[in-house]
């Protein structure tokens, strides 16, 4: 049955998406009526002088990054889950977040240009990758377990050292920004850091995508894969490369965005069940669209933006939570 109503759910979840832009395209302080919006996308028709600067300047990019970020996001959790076999599991478990966070304050800290901040995120998320991997290291093997404890430890080490950043920074300047940040905000994209970003979190999600048939088989054991012919150290190495990817992207443009990778996961399984042939391209739908909602209330409901952290766990731990109640946390919804 599923597999007869995967088309359906597919056409009827990108409507929503599509239905889900053009509603944060016309929500704004300077709000604009969606006819004027399909008029000025589709005939080129400005019906006055701000609309052109809003959108292009403003609403367009940030919508494609929110587009782009959430679909990352929300294809690292699945892909996480199924490689450790734990529904409870996101990208923030490898300690990549922390790892990147740390480099974004660290350039905050030292640097005032803009490019520096995302260099060291970029770099330091890397960092805290290799460090997890080569630390659950154990006679040529990583085993599930031993990269959730590293995570867990590169994780709780960069986030010290995050703290000792916040700690030394100047609380007139640099520790409102380095805060602010951490939090998450697409408040400063443009259509540079989409064009910036886009390359890699494509090709990631891209990767990931290309595995999907065989997150089905890691997914069951490791005894279970091999005798399937799956090498499961190279698959493992290439989820963990892409995934950090992602992480590290995110937070190098737009900060630490948490609960997405835990929260999208979980809503999509409930529709198609464990097969991640179709739970991986329904994930990057909704996570796209969970991230528009996201944004376009982080930057409408007061007149002060809202960092999306806040809102992601607001919204997606009610969310979360009552999945949990209806599902017991099994995998098969």
């Amino acid at each position: 049955m599923r597999q007869k109503k995967f088309p359906v759910v597919m056409a009827v979840v990108t409507c929503l998406l599509l239905l889900l832009v053009l509603v944060a395209l016309c929500i704004g302080r300077y709000s604009i009526s969606a006819a004027e919006v399909l008029r000025y996308l589709f005939l080129g028709i400005e019906e006055n002088s701000m609309l052109k600067t809003v959108m292009w300047s403003v609403r367009i990019p940030r919508i494609l990054m929110a587009l782009l970020v959430g679909a990352g996001l929300s294809v690292s959790g699945v892909s996480l889950q199924a490689m450790f076999g734990n529904p409870l599991v996101n990208a923030h478990i490898l300690g990549v977040s922390y790892s990147a966070g740390f480099g974004a304050a660290l350039g905050i800290l030292l640097f005032s240009r803009f490019a520096y901040v995302e260099i060291l995120a970029l770099l330091f998320g890397f960092v805290g990758m290799a460090l997890t991997y080569f630390l659950s290291q154990k006679k040529g093997n990583t085993g599930t377990l031993m990269l959730v404890l590293s995570g867990v430890v590169v994780g709780a080490v960069f986030e010290a050292l995050t703290s000792f950043i916040k700690y030394v920074a100047d609380p007139e300047e640099k520790l409102p920004a380095i805060t602010y940040w951490l939090m998450g905000s697409l408040s400063g994209s443009s259509m540079t850091d989409v064009f910036r970003a886009l390359p890699m979190v494509g090709i990631a999600i891209f990767v990931l995508w290309l595995l999907r048939w065989r997150l089905n088989v890691i997914s069951l054991s490791e005894d279970e894969a091999a005798s399937l012919g799956i090498n499961m150290k190279w698959t493992r190495i290439l989820i963990i490369l892409a995934t950090t990817v992602i992480a590290a992207s995110t937070v190098a443009l737009c900060g630490v965005i948490s609960f997405v990778g835990l929260a999208v996961p979980h809503l999509t399984r409930m529709v198609v069940g464990n097969d991640h042939k179709k739970l991986l391209p329904l994930s990057i739908l909704t996570g796209a669209g969970y991230m528009v909602i996201i944004d376009t209330a982080a930057r409408s409901i007061t007149a002060a933006e809202i960092p999306l952290s806040i809102l992601t766990a607001l919204i997606g731990a009610p969310i979360f939570a009552m999945m949990l109640r209806r599902t017991g946390g099994a995998w098969n919804a």
